[in-house]
């Protein structure tokens, strides 16, 4: 894996690691982050700069490994899979994006830099 990727998987799991969301920290085992312009060019994309696919982080642009809170969000959800791998991903399904609290719980935990605890 390109320095880049795993350095803004590194800052993103620093910035997780914080949180106590679940019993285990976030494993970076098998994680990888994918550069996939076109994707966000579908329709269902176009709004998103990131998305997260179990051990898989799809980002619009290069540019955006620099993000550390976007790069921790999609983390997050990596995160989330990792203790929820049916029920997060179903989560989706039947709850909605904008209300969905995987999402929730994600826009919080990328936003914080300092100790948290839920």
């Amino acid at each position: 894996m390109h320095q880049g990727k795993r350095d803004a998987l590194a800052r993103a799991k620093e910035r997780l690691d914080r949180c106590a969301l679940y019993p285990q920290p976030v494993s970076l085992r098998g994680v990888r982050i994918w550069i996939v312009p076109w994707l966000f060019r579908l329709p269902w994309f176009r709004r998103f700069q990131g998305y997260s696919a179990h051990w898989t982080i799809l980002l619009r642009s290069r540019a955006l490994l620099a993000d550390v809170q976007l790069v921790a969000h999609e983390l997050c959800h990596v995160w989330q899979m990792q203790h929820h791998p049916v029920r997060m991903p179903l989560s989706y399904l039947l709850i909605g994006y904008d209300r969905n609290p995987y999402e929730e719980e994600a826009r919080w935990a990328a936003l914080l830099n300092s100790d948290c605890h839920r």
